[in-house]
């Protein structure tokens, strides 16, 4: 049942787990942790990641018929880190904790990138979230910041049924 629900999603999340999967794999690749510079870490992918996500749900939010697909993909999110936890060795004791500080730190970031996004540069958003204060050279932040901010046009110009359906455009 677990594998069905992972392949199709559960009919409460539709669509929802097909489109996280898709922001996992455009935050793993390669190029943000060559060109970009991410620590490819857990923490690292983890940053990379969130950054994709955060895109996306400002996309979505953006639209009130994303609403609801923004909402969902949170509750991927949020299975997603407790089996990450979970295979690393955190206990059930614990992982309600860390989960509440990783949503938190996934709120911190949606409100960051929003302010940056508004204010015309995310650069300040990378350095804090993606680089953990540690700013990289210039032509690494550049490289990540140009790569969020395409996606994010690409993303803007989309229609959003493409979302409700699973997909990121690509």
């Amino acid at each position: 049942m677990r594998l069905f629900q992972r392949l199709f999603g559960t009919p409460e999340r539709c669509t929802a787990p097909q489109l996280y999967e898709a922001v996992v794999a455009r935050g793993r690749e390669p190029h943000w942790y060559e060109a970009g510079a991410v620590p490819d870490t857990i923490d690292g992918r983890f940053d990379m990641i969130a950054a994709v996500l955060a895109m996306v749900m400002l996309r979505l939010e953006g639209d009130p018929e994303g609403v609801p697909q923004s909402t969902k993909l949170a509750e991927c999110f949020i299975e997603d880190m407790d089996g990450q936890l979970r295979e690393i060795g955190i206990g059930d004791i614990v992982v309600g904790k860390h989960l509440g500080r990783m949503m938190g730190m996934l709120g911190g970031r949606l409100g960051a990138y929003r302010d940056g996004l508004a204010a015309g540069s995310i650069r300040d958003a990378l350095v804090r979230n993606v680089y953990r204060g540690a700013a990289p050279d210039e032509a690494a932040l550049g490289h990540v910041e140009r790569a969020l901010l395409e996606l994010r046009e690409r993303w803007d110009n989309a229609p959003t049924g493409v979302f409700l359906a699973g997909e990121l455009p690509a």
